[in-house]
C-alpha cells in the first residue's frame, strides 16, 4: 500500500494522545480565564469565535486571531483555546475562530468565512479594549492555509472586499499547494475537486506584500509540508514581501500545537513576539 504523505496520523505514533492533551490543556485554560464564547460572525452553523482576555486588561491591547487545523473537515475552537496562552502572557486579547467544514461547505466559502471573522473581530476591537491597528493572526495546518488568504487573492475570485489590516501572520505547518489533496486519503472526507485545489492554492494566488509572514514547520513534518513551506517562503520573498522560514526542532505536526500554546516554549515565545510586533 502506497504511503500517503498527507496522513499525519501515520507519522505520529502518539497522535491521539497529543490530540487529547491539546484538548485537555485548552479546557484547563478555559477554566482559569475570562472568555466570551460563541460570538457569531455569519449564518453558518460554525461561524463562531471565542474571545479570551488577559487577567489585567489594558486599553489598546494587541489582538491576535487563531484558526485551527483539521484538513478543512474537522477541528474545533474549543480544543485549540490553549493557543491563547502566549497571547495573554503579553497582555493581548485572543480570538479563537472556527468555521464550517468540508464537504458540506466548499473551500472558497470557508476562505470567505475566515475573512468575515477577522472583519467582525476588527469591528469589535474598540468595544473590547483592543487596538484594531495591532491585529495579528496565525493558523495551524489547514488553518495556516486559510490564514494566508487574509493577505492574498485567488484567481478564482473577483477582487474581494478590502482585506483585513494585519501587522503579521504566523503560518504553522501549512499547505500552500493543494494539487495532491483530491487524490489523498482526504478524497472522500473533503471531496475536494482538482479545480478547487488549483483555485485555492496559495502558491497560485496573488500574494500581497504586506503583512510580514513567518512560515513555520516542525522538524518531523512529512516532506510536503517542508517542500511547500520553502516554496511559499521563496515565492513571498521574490515578490518583495517580508517572509522568513523557521523549522522547529524535535516537534511533529501535532506537538507543534502544544508548543504554540506554551508561553515558555520557543514556539510560544515566537507567537508572543508576533503579537507585540510593530
Amino acid at each position: 500500500m502506497a504511503v500517503d504523505l498527507y496522513r499525519n496520523r501515520d507519522f505520529i505514533p502518539n497522535f491521539d494522545e497529543i490530540a487529547a492533551e491539546t484538548a485537555a490543556r485548552s479546557k484547563d485554560l478555559a477554566a482559569k480565564v475570562q472568555i466570551q464564547r460563541d460570538i457569531s460572525y455569519g449564518p453558518g452553523n460554525r461561524e463562531r469565535f471565542d474571545l479570551v482576555f488577559p487577567a489585567r486588561p489594558v486599553k489598546g491591547a494587541p489582538l491576535h486571531i487563531f484558526f485551527h487545523g483539521g484538513y478543512w473537515r474537522s477541528g474545533s475552537k474549543e480544543d485549540h483555546l490553549l493557543v491563547a496562552a502566549p497571547v495573554l502572557a503579553v497582555g493581548g486579547i485572543a480570538a479563537i475562530v472556527t468555521y464550517d467544514l468540508m464537504p458540506g461547505t466548499r473551500l472558497g466559502t470557508i476562505v470567505q468565512q475566515t475573512r468575515a471573522a477577522v472583519r467582525k473581530i476588527a469591528g469589535m476591537a474598540a468595544s473590547i479594549g483592543a487596538d484594531p491597528t495591532r491585529m495579528t493572526a496565525s493558523g495551524h495546518s489547514a488553518g495556516a492555509h486559510l490564514a494566508s488568504y487574509l493577505a492574498a487573492v485567488s484567481p478564482a475570485e473577483p477582487e474581494p472586499e478590502s482585506l483585513p489590516s494585519l501587522r503579521a501572520l504566523l503560518l504553522v505547518s501549512g499547505l500552500y499547494d493543494l494539487k495532491d489533496i483530491p487524490a489523498s486519503f482526504l478524497k472522500d472526507e473533503t471531496q475536494m475537486t482538482a479545480d478547487e485545489a488549483k483555485s485555492w492554492s496559495p502558491l497560485g494566488a496573488r500574494q500581497l506584500q504586506m503583512p510580514k509572514r513567518i512560515i513555520m514547520v516542525s522538524e518531523n513534518d512529512s516532506p510536503p509540508f517542508h517542500e511547500q513551506g520553502r516554496a511559499f517562503t521563496e515565492h513571498l520573498q521574490q515578490i518583495g514581501a517580508q517572509a522568513t522560514l523557521h523549522t522547529e526542532k524535535g516537534l511533529n505536526h501535532m506537538s507543534i500545537v502544544l508548543a504554540l500554546g506554551d508561553p515558555q516554549s520557543a514556539v510560544g515565545q515566537r507567537l508572543a513576539e508576533l503579537v507585540l510586533s510593530d
